[in-house]
Parts: C-alpha cells; sequence; structure tokens
C-alpha cells in the first residue's frame, strides 16, 4: 500500500512503502497519480534505481522528449537512453560530464520556452554535496491565488514571451557560469495558465526563462513585480538532497530552482523529462 505524508511545506509530499525498481501496478501508479495533483511535487526516498527503472516509471506517464537543443556529446557514451540528462560537476579533463554543472540557478520552468513545454520533471539523486546544491520548489497556483483580484482582471488576457535562458534578468556571465550560450527560440503563454488536468490557474513566468510580458506597457516594472511575488518564501519548499531521493514534480504549476554548492564536492543527478502539450489560458478555459 502506497502511503503518501503530506510535506510541512507550500506544496510536496513523501511516497513511501515502495519500490521503484520493481514495476508498479496499477493501483500504485493510480495512487501516485492522485498524489501527484494533490500536491504537485512528490520525494521517493531511499531508492535504488538503474536508468532503465527510470525509464520505465518516466514512460508510464508520456513521451520522453528527445533533448535535441542542448544536448552534450560528452554524456553520449555516459547513458543509456538519448533523452536522458545528467547534471553534474564532475569532471574528466577538465570537462564536466554533464550538464548544468556549477553554481545556483533561478527559478524556472523546464521547456517552456517551446510551444509543448514538458509536463513532468523526475530527478534522481546519484551524489551530492554535503550541503548546498539544494532544489527549491514554488508553488505556482498559489502565487496566482495571492495576487490581488484587480491584477488578475486586467492581466487575464495577457501572454508572456520565454526563451532559452533568455530571462530577464540573465547577464552572459549566468550563462558562462551554467555552459549555456546564446539560443534565439522563444515562445509565448498566457501570463496566467489552467492546468489540463485540474483546470487551476497558474501564474506562468519565470525568473530564468521569461522575457517580457507582451503589449503590456510598463511591462518591464509589471514582470519585475510578478516575480518578486512568485519567489515568496511562503510559497517555497527547499529539498536537500539525499543520494537515494527520487523527486518528481509538475511542471505546469510550479517553478524550480537551485542554491549554490562547493565547487569542489560532487553532484550527480540523473533527469527525464516527459512531453507536455501547449498550456491554455484563463481566458479560453472560461470562453
Amino acid at each position: 500500500m502506497v502511503t503518501v505524508s503530506p510535506l510541512d511545506a507550500p506544496l510536496g509530499a513523501r511516497i513511501t512503502d515502495i519500490d521503484l525498481c520493481r514495476p508498479l501496478t496499477g493501483d500504485e501508479y493510480a495512487a501516485i497519480h492522485r498524489a501527484w495533483l494533490d500536491h504537485q511535487m512528490l520525494v521517493f526516498p531511499g531508492q535504488n534505481i538503474s536508468e532503465e527503472d527510470q525509464i520505465r516509471f518516466t514512460t508510464h506517464w508520456g513521451e520522453m522528449p528527445v533533448r535535441n537543443r542542448y544536448a552534450d556529446r560528452r554524456e553520449a557514451d555516459r547513458r543509456s537512453h538519448e533523452s536522458i540528462m545528467l547534471i553534474s560537476n564532475i569532471r574528466e579533463n577538465g570537462e564536466p560530464i554533464g550538464s548544468l554543472p556549477d553554481g545556483e540557478m533561478m527559478f524556472h520552468s523546464d521547456g517552456s520556452y517551446d510551444e509543448h513545454p514538458y509536463r513532468y520533471t523526475m530527478l534522481y539523486g546519484v551524489e551530492v554535496p554535503s550541503h548546498g546544491g539544494d532544489t527549491l520548489f514554488a508553488n505556482m497556483y498559489k502565487a496566482y491565488e495571492t495576487l490581488p483580484e484587480g491584477l488578475k482582471r486586467r492581466l487575464a488576457k495577457v501572454r508572456a514571451r520565454h526563451g532559452y535562458y533568455a530571462g530577464r534578468h540573465v547577464t552572459p556571465e549566468i550563462k558562462a557560469i551554467l555552459g549555456v550560450g546564446d539560443v534565439p527560440d522563444a515562445f509565448t503563454h498566457p501570463l496566467f495558465t489552467a492546468h489540463e488536468e485540474t483546470g487551476r490557474p497558474v501564474l506562468y513566468i519565470s525568473r530564468l526563462l521569461t522575457h517580457s510580458l507582451v503589449d503590456v506597457p510598463e511591462g518591464e516594472a509589471l514582470l519585475d513585480e510578478l516575480l518578486d511575488h512568485a519567489e515568496r518564501p511562503d510559497l517555497i519548499y527547499a529539498h536537500r538532497w539525499i543520494p537515494g531521493d527520487f523527486v518528481v514534480w509538475d511542471n505546469r504549476c510550479l517553478n524550480h530552482a537551485r542554491t549554490d554548492f562547493p565547487s569542489g564536492e560532487r553532484r550527480l543527478l540523473r533527469r527525464t523529462t516527459v512531453q507536455g502539450v501547449r498550456p491554455g489560458g484563463i481566458a479560453q478555459q472560461a470562453a
């Protein structure tokens, strides 16, 4: 019997009494799905899963996208599936063996720069530093709920432009630390999206990826105000990693970030994602 224990936090639950090394039953998947919708982020502690186990769990929820934009050939012989991303600061011959090796990362929702962003992200902790490198999660349901009602009405039909590491506050220095270059791709999505399953409204912006609000005269100042609001401490849960943690979250209603960590300590996490659909706006839902 799957045990769901909500965290004392604005989001999240621990899932225990389950072994992800084996195929799950329909009832177990159903219990996980219900918990995911209710809590947005799930922690499966003490797992010892292989790449094959992680792929099996991931593909139950949908298609794993091919990482063609930022795939690094250095990872090619270190993973069994082209959709797996290794997030690591471990270096061989001076080069990282994976992606996004160093430093902190601003809040973001994976893939929002695409027409069809990722539905889910899943991270398995292989090696973690003694401190730092925490993953922060921000509840974007609550970010919307706590906005002033007048602002919700005023911005109900506004769209936001997202780009690959192209947020308003992303400098060339930040891109250099993260090891990413300039990618011109960009896409616009409703500022307020409606979660495709729950129907709940979401504030769909992030500091790392949202470049601007479309056709809003005071857009820069307003975007900064919204970003600050979305990162209020009372909306955030900080996950401190332990090896064997398998953490999965819903990109449709959460942003996530990373805290800094000692450069001399190893960090290795294995990431998989599930392809999503184009987000619809709350105005569309009401129409």
